[in-house]
């Protein structure tokens, strides 16, 4: 990923607009510019064709000054002490509104997901997908299907990649059951030390704020210098403020929940107070964060998927912010067009799993190769695929002798259709990781 060239200074420009002859004429011609369309950084706008009358640089002079006008101050600074900023154009007050319905309001999705007995596989996609792709996004080199029986097999990581790809999976699921906590450094150092537990060249560092010797910074492959965060000695008080602003502890200025969220995914990731794992632990606060502000279908989504579709396009939103004036706009932009990505795409998978569940329910109906008995036990797990089932489970809900539950879970054991595992002296059953496959296969 290159740097982005930064942009002309204003104030510079400024100056040099006020030595001409005819300032007054020019200043009202550039302020009456056309915006353009989107909220363009110098990166871009300096090679699209500006209104006439204006040079690039005038034109940029324009927008600038139209975007001045509107900022708000983040709670947050940069390390010279500058304050980061937002605005709102219409494309975030569009997505906003968007997020508010269909993650926290009542539209089809919602309803969809709340009120179906589906809702266990559609958790487990998310989960998985989260943890799959927010390794990806550190390094992770695995394939989706050998990391999806990885989580669901319950065996032990292989190696490194494993090992962070669960620790992913492991720290979502913690996430959900902290979602009414208040944000504290130590619940964040609680959610590194899962995120990065045995991924680490120094175990030590695990749940621990780098120190003076670990002041670091972010390059490129190239070796040019993305990002510089704060000092060692300064992240205790700006934890302590970042923990401050995720649990709203100031209703004045008034931010929404998700530009909160967003912005505390930001702020982790600039601070980086970590030695490693800190994209890791931005992405888990984000998912803490508006699950804590009432989004409970954030749960059900990924934004790591979205992200990893495009990440050089991830770390330019970070640098657009960074070198035009700490304009968080940028940031809120992208992240917002992923979170609406994100729940089109649960949209669609909840869809397609309804058509195929009610393909493969009306095909158990007719099948004459398993009796009703496993029948119902395969409809049950096609809903429920992390359930565990034991002899006298099965044999509580049938009705029917402890043989004959044992015969019909052995034998779905044999038709692949179940996984079992024996532990003492009880055997525990698990739908196979890839049952939908088995039963279509069986056509």
């Amino acid at each position: 990923m290159k740097v982005p060239q930064s942009p002309p200074r204003v104030a510079e420009f400024f100056e040099e607009v006020r030595k001409t002859e005819n300032a007054a004429e020019v200043m009202q011609t550039i302020l009456q510019a056309k915006q353009p369309a989107e909220y363009f950084h110098w990166d871009k706008l300096k090679h699209l064709q500006p209104p006439d009358g204006l040079t690039n640089q005038e034109w940029w002079f324009a927008v600038k000054m139209h975007r001045a006008n509107q900022y708000r101050r983040a709670p947050l600074n940069d390390v010279e002490g500058q304050p980061f900023v937002y605005g709102l154009p219409d494309p975030i007050q569009e997505q906003l509104s968007y997020i508010d319905r269909s993650m926290a309001g009542t539209i089809s999705t919602l309803e969809k997901v709340a009120n179906s007995d589906m809702k266990d596989r559609y958790l487990l996609r998310s989960l998985v997908e989260e943890a799959i792709t927010s390794s990806q996004l550190e390094g992770a080199a695995t394939t989706r299907e050998q990391a999806k029986i990885l989580i669901r097999s319950g065996r032990k990581p292989g190696n490194t990649f494993e090992r962070m790809i669960l620790n992913n999976y492991q720290t979502m699921q913690r996430i959900s059951k902290l979602k009414k906590e208040r944000l504290s450094k130590e619940l964040i150092l609680e959610i590194h030390r899962q995120v990065t537990s045995e991924t680490l060249e120094d175990s030590t560092y695990e749940g621990r704020i780098r120190k003076a010797n670990k002041d670091i910074k972010v390059y490129n492959t190239e070796g040019e210098t993305l990002h510089v965060p704060p000092l060692a000695d300064e992240l205790e008080p700006r934890m302590e403020a970042m923990c401050r602003f995720a649990n709203a502890e100031s209703s004045k200025p008034y931010i929404h929940p998700v530009l909160r969220s967003i912005i505390l995914h930001f702020w982790l990731a600039y601070d980086h107070p970590f030695v490693d794992g800190n994209g890791r632990t931005a992405r888990a606060l984000f998912y803490w964060s508006m699950l804590h502000q009432g989004y409970w279908l954030a749960e059900y989504i990924s934004i790591s998927e979205i992200i990893l579709e495009g990440p050089v396009k991830y770390g330019r939103a970070f640098l657009y912010t960074e070198s035009d004036d700490n304009d968080l706009t940028y940031f809120l932009l992208y992240h917002l067009e992923v979170i609406h990505r994100a729940v089109r795409l649960l949209n669609k998978y909840v869809e397609r799993k309804s058509r195929e569940n009610a393909k493969m329910e009306a095909k158990l109906r007719v099948t004459n190769t398993l009796n009703l008995r496993q029948r119902a036990l395969v409809s049950h797990a096609l809903r429920h695929p992390m359930f565990r089932y034991t002899f006298d489970s099965h044999s509580n809900s049938h009705g029917i002798v402890y043989q004959t539950a044992r015969t019909d879970l052995l034998d779905l054991k044999e038709r692949g259709i179940l996984q079992g595992q024996k532990v003492a002296k009880q055997w525990f059953f698990r739908p196979a990781p890839d049952l939908e496959e088995i039963l279509l296969r069986g056509d």
